[in-house]
């Protein structure tokens, strides 16, 4: 078999994989000609001797910062790093392979798409990669895609699409028609910004840009988050007091407090390590809600936080929802913090379909079939919060609240005057004494919130529900039961 030290996909394997820890295999699969297409066989050839590999793609066994991965690199030099036969049946045994090993599987991009010299025989190779990369979600494996110069194409369209971490390189053409292609069938010139790293990241379709220098410790700190749990010393949580109880205004004012911890500020700090997840994968980003991979207590853990300063649209609950399927395939625990006055009411969140979403979400977290922990750390608003409240476990801390709607909008339904919300507020039973008496939350969280009581919380109650004897089989069915009663 062929290879070279020079992968030339915009980066090289040595720059991400462990010194010499990149085995490729020598596979004996050879590129066929399908359609019989003229002086196919000599441009292979040519292709051979000047990418200095067999194929577009090699694969083997590596490690990246230590940990053990398969790994599937495209050489950019052999035909524009196009996808054939050969190509797409090393990257579904690659997925195989890590399924039946039971490591994470690593993908570096770098193609212009399917290999127009095999036609169809080329095309089909997408269902059967993303067959393969299926597999290995059964497996409950982690996949790490990196989207390098370019990424375009059918690949993109299937394996490339279909990470549970999607990287793009600094510079990278990363789109599903090429630049050239799509400027001949629209007939416009593209924007300079159109089809970048740039522009994905910010549509939502990627879950950072990096350049080639920090994509090591990038891939490291990925595969040492979702490295197996170890369990590490716990420390019980403190007890509420319980002399001290809160009118449901005082609670209103204590929650809202604008020196309070917000949520993502709260879910970085708690966490040992941490990446975050970004995007909806359908064309936005949403500040409002944080969702990232991380290590609470040397467990590992799925974090949803929402900020109390912003209101939730569409793409945020995208981006939960996708978390939680995230979670799900790695058969990793979600935790969420919940401090918000509530969905964005606007009229782009209503033309966005946000009642949509947020009944998406509140299935997505009912179907889910990993433990979920959820905190109210400060105001829990309306049904757009309770989406990311439905959990196994609900903590609420003793000064939060959670209402079925904000004391000020009921005053203003119900006396035509929002500044009656202190009276409406004392009727609501929104305080978190009132939603463990209505049987709703499950435990009480001492005030003052902060960092630590938060870690120590979260390390109890996640070590709680990994010993509550529900099973990954039967882990929706008791959610859906708890919420049912």
């Amino acid at each position: 078999m062929r290879l070279a030290g020079q992968v030339d996909g915009g980066f090289r394997v040595k720059e991400l994989a462990d010194h010499d820890s990149f085995h490729p295999i020598s596979d004996g699969l050879e590129s066929r000609d399908p359609l019989g297409y003229p002086d196919y066989r000599g441009a292979l050839e040519a292709a051979r001797d000047k990418a200095g590999t067999d194929e577009s793609v090699i694969t083997g066994p590596a490690q990246i910062g230590g940990r053990e991965v398969e790994l599937a690199v495209f050489s950019f030099g052999f035909m524009g790093g196009s996808m054939g036969e050969v190509a797409g049946e090393r990257i579904a045994r690659t997925f195989e392979r890590a399924a039946e090993r039971g490591v994470p599987v690593v993908l570096q991009i770098s193609t212009g798409g399917a290999r127009m010299q095999e036609g169809m025989r080329a095309l089909v190779q997408l269902p059967r990669v993303v067959a393969a990369r299926m597999t290995l979600g059964d497996a409950l494996q982690p996949y790490i895609a990196v989207l390098g110069e370019p990424t375009t194409g059918g690949v993109l369209a299937s394996a490339g699409a279909l990470a549970d971490v999607t990287i793009a390189v600094a510079g990278a053409t990363v789109g599903f028609a090429g630049p050239r292609v799509a400027a001949r069938f629209t007939g416009d010139p593209l924007d300079p910004n159109s089809h970048t790293a740039i522009s994905a990241f910010r549509h939502g379709l990627v879950d950072e840009v990096i350049s080639e220098g920090d994509l090591p410790s990038y891939v490291s700190n990925v595969l040492s988050i979702l490295a197996p749990d170890e369990r590490k010393p716990l420390d019980d949580p403190a007890d509420v007091s319980i002399e001290k109880t809160l009118s449901g205004w005082e609670a209103v004012v204590e929650a809202r407090h604008p020196d309070r911890p917000r949520g993502p500020e709260l879910a970085r700090e708690a966490a040992e390590s941490y990446s975050e997840l970004r995007g909806d994968r359908a064309g936005s980003q949403d500040p409002a809600v944080f969702a990232a991979l991380a290590r609470i207590a040397g467990r590992r853990v799925l974090m949803l936080a929402l900020d109390a300063e912003l209101a939730p649209g569409p793409a945020g609950f995208r981006l939960a929802r996708r978390a939680v399927a995230i979670a799900g395939r790695l058969d990793i625990p979600v935790v969420t913090l919940v401090d918000t006055r509530g969905a964005d009411p606007s009229e782009d969140s209503e033309a966005g379909g946000i009642a949509w979403e947020i009944a998406a979400l509140f299935e997505a977290m009912l179907d889910a079939p990993v433990p979920i922990l959820s905190v109210v750390t400060g105001e829990g608003g309306s049904g757009g919060a309770l989406a990311f409240a439905v959990a196994d476990r609900l903590v609420a801390y003793e000064d939060s609240i959670f209402s079925v709607i904000a004391p000020e909008s009921a005053a203003e339904i119900l006396w035509r005057d929002a500044s009656e919300g202190e009276r409406a507020a004392n009727l609501l039973r929104l305080t978190a004494r009132d939603l463990l008496e209505l049987e709703i939350a499950d435990d009480l969280a001492p005030a003052p919130l902060g960092v630590e009581t938060l870690r120590t919380l979260l390390a109890y109650h996640l070590d709680g529900l990994a010993r509550d004897g529900v099973s990954r089989s039967d882990r929706a069915g008791t959610r859906r039961e708890r919420w049912r009663r």
